[in-house]
């Protein structure tokens, strides 16, 4: 909390880095609290800890303060890996600065306080990745023969006996079937089982007629090694940057002695560069990697009216946001940078340039990275009044907390495709050499050339795709509490108190969400809001839906969160501290706090629930078998999304979907604290405390397996023929408050308190 107002950012994953939105310098703060174990009822909305910071005000005197920290590569050594690498010393630079300043705009009514603070950081980081190798680009992408010799290792044998060195190279358009005991008529040899075999390519040579020029043109986006060997060939150093500013205006205003107010805005603005191990499109970066933006802004008003001496009155109005962008390089550029490279299919939107996402074996994975463009948006509305009352030795507590949460994001797992070239078509067959893959990016896939093969087999052996939009999650909260700190006498003090929070769940601001509830066969739902039934749904899913005994319900009675939320959460908290003689204090407590702001990430959200978002996958069946979309058409780099409908859900295959849920009726969760401490005081400068602290947390959100294998599987069988949806191959992701946990500590103090200028 900064100055009464909530600091938390709702952001999905916490892209930016932090927990928090505003970050006021040290030097501008004027009181920081940490509340843990067991506190007031007055706190809420967190299950562990609360820290509290309050901002520096003015006064009627000026003052300030500068300061400016710098460290460069100057006084830096080159790092090992450079030197290992043959690179040169790596750029380092960093300067933080910032100022205070404080003071009367009107003597003795109002005062003003203010800070900056900036900081500039360039370092460049290492890369060491796998690319082609000198030989292999020279040959234009014949000559793999160094995958050979620089490797060591088999492979096999075959169905037809043999046993080849790792690396070496099978050419898919010979894949054909065996039977055990009978003559291949490829090769003459016998068979030793039933199934497939292809044969290799000569010296690993792949003849340039096969290859497929758009890959061509992809695998020349690769940099040339630098470095000798097929693994980690080339290494370099790219310059990350990031800048951040940021800065605190306060201003207090005394109407009365007895109306105070004060109002404080505060805003941080933040970019980060953080390039992959390419430049240009082939990129090759992962999530952290892209252009950040960051915008944080946070407003508080606050009035302070004292009734009385006995009666005070704090109301608070508070609003934060938090907005995050991480893009892709070029990531803005519609130009269409796919069909440059005869990539077909690729949606020119803006967020969504740049190239699809290909990995091809060993080598590193190049194209812009999947899950990107990330934007992120935390909008927190909060409004909170406390109302004081102290009679005799009670001092009485009141009040209540409400707020209202958004933040909507975006995050396509893969709005621009992702191909996998494993390996599988250019080995044996059930015998994968992940070597190998890249060869498989570069065969065109051709009608076989023996006698009773099997056609067209190579493409990517996995293709996934997902439509490219923006998921509106928001949710709400409410907590009222009531106080008592009640001074027994001179020796004993009592705080006790009760708070009530309600937490909904995570909704939709357009009710965009749809709930898998799991249960038995016949039971298990998938929840749709009514009012977006009119959006077709594909028969393949109905189908699947049904045959794996999930029932489709429409309905809008339980809200854009499609569940129930917990209402009774009520939560005692009492702690006490008592000084039975002159050198002993005992203090002990107990205190229940809900916590159900809990992050857990863009998985599982409902939002990202068919038919409102979704993941299609297309994988392949077996070793031998390409994969195809649903016009016919082999998966290969060229068709890119051309022949995926991610704009049409009635065309969407039903068991490649992923399905996500969260449990239905939520239990908020929850944790309880206690502690017991005896503190003794050993002589006039020495004291000693042991105590006992311990926790215990209850309805803990975890994720947990919603489609497990519900027997043991018989040798060769097929695992998800025993799961209790085996018709869904594309997944589940189900979060339930079903985890716990216990902690339980002593602890110790041995304190000597300084005297005389000597410890």
């Amino acid at each position: 909390m900064l100055d009464g107002i909530d600091n938390n950012t709702s952001n999905v994953d916490f892209l930016g880095g932090t927990a928090y939105v505003v970050k006021p310098p040290v030097d501008a703060i004027a009181e920081i609290k940490v509340l843990t174990s067991s506190f007031g009822a007055e706190y809420g909305r967190a299950g562990g800890a609360v820290l509290s910071a309050t901002l520096k005000s003015g006064s009627n005197e000026f003052h300030g303060s500068a300061w400016e920290f710098n460290r460069n590569d100057s006084l830096k050594a080159a790092e090992f890996f450079e030197n290992a690498r043959g690179l040169k010393k790596g750029r380092y630079d960093s300067n933080q600065f910032g100022f205070t300043a404080g003071g009367p705009i009107v003597r003795g009514k109002t005062f003003f306080f203010a800070d900056y603070e900036g900081s500039i950081t360039k370092q460049d980081q290492i890369w060491q990745v796998t690319v082609p190798t000198q030989r292999q680009r020279d040959s234009g992408y014949t000559d793999f023969s160094d995958l050979i010799t620089g490797q060591t290792g088999t492979r096999g044998p075959d169905l037809l006996g043999r046993t080849v060195p790792l690396g070496t190279i099978f050419d898919p358009a010979t894949t054909r079937q065996v039977f055990a005991g009978q003559i291949d008529p490829v090769t003459g040899r016998v068979a030793t089982g039933n199934g497939f075999v292809r044969d290799p390519f000569p010296g690993n040579i792949i003849p340039a007629n096969r290859l497929d020029p758009n890959a061509i043109k992809l695998m020349n986006l690769f940099p040339a090694a630098n470095q000798a060997g097929l693994i980690n060939n080339f290494a370099a150093n790219r310059l990350n940057r990031e800048t951040i500013h940021t800065f605190d205006v306060r201003v207090d205003h005394d109407f009365t002695a007895n109306d105070h107010v004060f109002a404080r805005y505060s805003f941080g603005g933040t970019t980060r560069h953080k390039p992959g191990p390419f430049e240009g499109p082939a990129d090759g970066g992962a999530y952290a990697q892209g252009d950040e933006t960051g915008r944080t802004h946070g407003l508080a008003l606050s009035y302070t009216k004292m009734f009385s001496a006995s009666l005070i009155n704090e109301a608070r109005f508070g609003f934060s946001r938090e907005y995050i962008n991480r893009l892709q390089p070029l990531g803005d550029d519609t130009s269409n940078i796919p069909e440059q490279y005869g990539i077909q299919g690729i949606p020119q939107v803006a967020g969504n340039g740049g190239l699809p996402l290909i990995f091809m074996g060993d080598l590193r994975q190049f194209g812009a990275v999947d899950w990107l463009v990330a934007e992120r948006l935390s909008n927190t509305l909060q409004l909170t009044d406390n109302l004081t009352k102290i009679y005799k030795s009670h001092s009485f507590k009141t009040g209540f907390m409400a707020q209202k949460i958004k933040l909507p994001w975006t995050g396509p797992p893969w709005s621009r495709g992702r191909f996998n070239y494993d390996g599988f078509f250019t080995s044996i067959p059930n015998r994968q050499d992940i070597s190998t893959g890249r060869a498989q990016f570069l065969l065109s896939p051709i009608a076989s050339t023996v006698p009773g093969g099997v056609d067209f087999v190579g493409g990517a052996n996995q293709v996934q795709a997902s439509p490219f939009g923006e998921i509106g999650s928001q949710r709400s909260y409410f907590g009222a509490y009531v106080q008592d700190s009640w001074r027994v006498n001179s020796k004993f003090t009592l705080n006790y108190g009760l708070r009530w929070d309600y937490f909904s769940l995570m909704g939709d601001d357009n009710w965009e969400q749809a709930n898998f509830v799991p249960g038995p066969p016949g039971q298990a739902q998938y929840i749709i809001p009514a009012r977006h039934q009119d959006i077709p749904l594909s028969q393949s899913f109905k189908d699947t839906l049904a045959k794996d005994g999930i029932k489709i319900v429409y309905t809008d009675e339980f809200g854009s969160g499609i569940g129930r939320a917990q209402k009774n959460n009520f939560a005692p908290r009492v702690d006490f501290a008592w000084q039975p003689y002159q050198k002993l204090v005992v203090r002990g407590g107990y205190g229940l706090f809900y916590g159900a702001f809990e992050n857990r990430g863009g998985n599982p959200s409902l939002g990202y629930n068919y038919p409102f978002q979704f993941t299609l996958n297309y994988n392949r069946v077996n070793d031998v078998t390409p994969v195809r979309y649903p016009d016919g058409s082999v998966a290969v780099i060229g068709r890119g999304l051309a022949s995926i409908p991610t704009d049409n859900t009635a065309a969407v295959s039903g068991p490649g979907l992923n399905l996500r849920g969260v449990t239905f009726d939520y239990k908020t969760p929850y944790v309880q604290t206690y502690n017991l401490t005896f503190q003794h005081e050993l002589g006039s400068h020495h004291s000693v405390e042991v105590g006992y602290v311990g926790s215990r947390s209850s309805h803990v959100e975890t994720f947990v397996g919603s489609n497990g294998v519900t027997q043991i599987v018989p040798p060769g069988q097929n695992a998800n023929r025993y799961r209790t949806f085996p018709d869904f191959t594309g997944g589940f992701n189900f979060a339930a408050p079903v985890g716990s946990g216990t902690y339980n500590s002593l602890q110790t103090k041995f304190i000597r308190r300084m005297h005389k200028g000597t410890c």
